[in-house]
């Protein structure tokens, strides 16, 4: 099952440049968080902190506290974190070099597994959470490089979803997409907040409006607004949150 997120006092920055300001958010468990807000406003960043991405980035640091669960990831192993915090990134990335099914199975290969069985089944299983097992069932050793854009993205969803993290972070992930992926993967992500937590940064937001149990406003580095999503669209309490969800700025 998933884990809530809470942090507290988040700051983050690349050199000298703050880019977040303090940020305070609960997230809940097995629900969907989206977070909106224009280009620059601290969106991926503050994503890339939950997994300590972050600071993989030359001078790059981070202060405050990121709990997952009951777990202050910032004093455990970073490896550890991203077996908790999975990440899909905006475009798919496969690896190019394996197969459809050892893109799967990398990370299980990695975190000790050799079982035959126990690899096959762990990789159909994940193919099956990501909704692309009757797609490639009869072409697993097929290069990953073969499949089309969305499911090649449904594959790397597949890849993080293998090694079973808590909570499954998404950045921007349909928006190289056509029309019919975008709609599969919406239709995914839906499924998937019964497993795990989801928390999506999108620029879309009838996207959000569409699949989020809650959505964060950012702007400039600072949450502005956070609450249910159809509170934040319709009734927000903040004008800026209202100016941003109407177009005029953004």
């Amino acid at each position: 099952m998933g884990k809530s997120i809470s942090t507290r006092g988040v700051c983050a920055w690349y050199g000298a440049q703050l880019t977040l300001k303090g940020i305070d958010m609960s997230i809940d468990a097995n629900q969907v968080t989206a977070i909106i807000g224009p280009s620059g406003c601290g969106k991926s960043t503050f994503i890339r902190c939950l997994n300590r991405l972050h600071e993989t980035v030359s001078g790059a640091r981070v202060e405050g506290s990121i709990r997952v669960g009951d777990v202050d990831i910032r004093e455990i192993d970073p490896v550890d974190v991203r077996r908790m915090v999975g990440m899909v990134f905006q475009k798919p990335n496969p690896f190019p070099t394996l197969s459809i099914y050892d893109n799967v199975a990398l990370g299980l290969r990695l975190g000790g597994i050799r079982a035959k069985s126990e690899l096959a089944q762990r990789v159909e299983h994940s193919l099956r959470l990501a909704a692309l097992w009757d797609e490639v069932k009869d072409r697993l050793y097929a290069p990953a490089t073969a499949l089309s854009g969305g499911q090649q993205q449904r594959l790397c969803i597949a890849r993080a979803l293998a090694v079973e993290p808590d909570v499954l972070l998404m950045d921007e992930p349909a928006s190289a997409l056509d029309p019919v992926s975008t709609h599969r993967i919406e239709e995914l992500v839906e499924a998937l907040k019964g497993t795990f937590t989801v928390v999506i940064v999108t620029h879309n937001m009838q996207q959000a409006a569409r699949i989020a149990d809650k959505t964060a406003f950012f702007l400039n580095g600072e949450l502005v607004e956070f609450g249910e999503t159809t509170q934040v669209f319709t009734t927000p309490s903040d004008k800026r949150t209202e100016d941003y969800i109407t177009g005029r700025f953004g």
